[in-house]
């Protein structure tokens, strides 16, 4: 039993007296600075005997279990701040003399590309290396195709340069990944060379090194790593001519590759020109497949003349979206029939690998992919895609009905319009999901932060 130090008090004597099996924590001096947190295992140790109850044994307090410790440091460590994601754009901007490098990238859609790989390597080459290549005045598309070769899909850093194994490799690009080369072209052949040199070149240029490393521009280990090489890459296949917008051909591409059906209806329908119009800016269309078209054609029979043109224009967007960006940057997106208050969008939503299409009518996935060719992308789809202006709504995304004695509005219905959902529907639903969903969520992710929190702190304090 330990006794305390210092005189012991009449009241303490007595307990000890009759509790003889009792223990009694060490009285040490009480301090302005001793915390008085009772859960504090400094608190106990300092607390005098006499503020101790005659009739209460102080016990420590149990150990977190390992397991419940071992969560709350690995739930500390996931609410860490984590490093923003890679932005190719921010890290050369630092860097002006690699800023026509950095517009290109942006010009021909790389950027992005770059943004949403995990394992990336860039080969950056400064102004006066992109001069030589300008000079050329190849069309974007072929440039593209240049660029794409200076994106390798595997980290390179400085020190894997100089470790190669057995002193060369070969590495596949994005040039390659996107399947516009043929056979290995899309490859850059890296190389150790003497007095500590790097060299790269184009599979596909006799594996001729014309570019060899300069310096590292910015390393994220495994993330992204850019590189100074001295030259553009010189690749034949790269360099090759690519057709210029206007010589695309949108119903000839379509009807070979199985959306013949939906080729038809651009022609007839008379929004081929609003398609052709929009290529030069960038165009991405979804394509029926033949089956699905013909399924629906009792319904597009039903349509007005200026429905069935806002049918097809639903179906293509003024912009330029890749697969890579259509996974990134899931949302709404308008479309070419998009026009004030007729909303005509629809929504972008990954499904695991997938990609849908949601219209609140009807939910497509895109099955394939039937041109990629900057700037008119294509891609096969397993529905039609029926707006909600048009086309009744699921049951599911229906409104809810209104409360009795609320409904003031006369309801009106266009007699060549079946019924959808009305855009203050629409709205009216955003807003409850807003009020309730969304601030649901916020409330629920505090409370478990602060749960996690709570871990955290016990574990530090243990």
């Amino acid at each position: 039993m330990a006794l305390p130090h210092g005189p012991i008090s009449p009241n303490t004597k007595l307990a000890l007296e009759h509790n003889p099996q009792k223990q009694i924590y060490t009285h040490t001096p009480q301090s302005p600075s001793t915390p008085l947190c009772p859960l504090h295992p400094q608190s106990l140790s300092s607390t005098s005997p006499s503020a101790l109850s005659s009739s209460t044994t102080m016990r420590p307090a149990p150990p977190l279990p390992a397991a419940a410790a071992a969560l709350a440091l690995l739930l500390c460590l996931s609410l860490s701040p984590a490093a923003d994601a890679h932005n190719i754009t921010r890290i050369l901007a630092k860097h002006p003399e690699f800023s026509t490098f950095n517009h290109y990238l942006t010009i021909t859609h790389l950027a992005a590309e770059i943004n949403r790989r995990l394992t990336i390597t860039v080969l950056a080459v400064d102004n006066a290396a992109m001069n030589a290549i300008l000079d050329k005045h190849l069309s974007v598309g072929t440039l593209k195709n240049v660029l794409s070769l200076h994106v390798l899909v595997d980290y390179f850093g400085t020190k894997k340069l100089h470790q190669i194994s057995n002193g060369t490799t070969l590495t596949s690009t994005m040039f390659q990944a996107t399947g516009a080369a043929a056979g290995t072209a899309g490859y850059v052949n890296i190389t150790d060379l003497k007095g500590g040199k790097v060299g790269f070149g184009a599979e596909d240029n006799g594996s001729d090194l014309n570019a060899v490393f300069v310096k590292s521009v910015d390393e994220i280990p495994y993330n992204i790593s850019v590189l100074h090489i001295s030259q553009v890459l010189t690749s034949p296949e790269a360099e090759a001519p690519t057709p210029s917008p206007s010589n695309l051909n949108i119903t000839a591409i379509l009807s070979k590759q199985g959306c013949k059906s939906f080729a038809d209806l651009i022609s007839a329908s008379g929004a081929l020109k609003t398609f052709d119009d929009n290529l030069e800016g960038g165009l991405t269309i979804f394509c029926a497949s033949d089956a699905a078209v013909s399924a629906f054609m009792p319904k597009y029979k039903n349509l007005t003349n200026a429905q069935k043109v806002s049918f097809v224009l639903y179906h293509g967007v003024p912009v330029y979206q890749s697969l890579q960006m259509l996974k990134s940057n899931n949302g709404v997106m308008n479309t070419l029939a998009t026009d004030g208050a007729s909303k005509y969008d629809f929504t972008i939503q990954n499904d695991g690998e997938d990609v849908k299409l949601k219209t609140k009518v009807v939910t497509a996935t895109i099955t394939g992919t039937v041109i990629d060719q900057d700037p008119l992308i294509v891609y096969k789809i397993d529905k039609v895609l029926q707006p909600r202006e048009l086309f009744k709504a699921a049951a599911g995304d229906a409104p809810a009905p209104a409360p009795k004695g609320s409904k003031k509005k006369k309801e009106t219905t266009a007699a060549d319009e079946p019924a959808a959902d009305s855009p203050e529907g629409d709205s009216a639903d955003q807003t409850a999901d807003s009020n309730g969903v969304g601030g649901g969520v916020l409330s629920g992710a505090r409370v478990v932060v602060g749960v996690v929190l709570s871990l955290c702190l016990s574990v530090v304090f243990l």
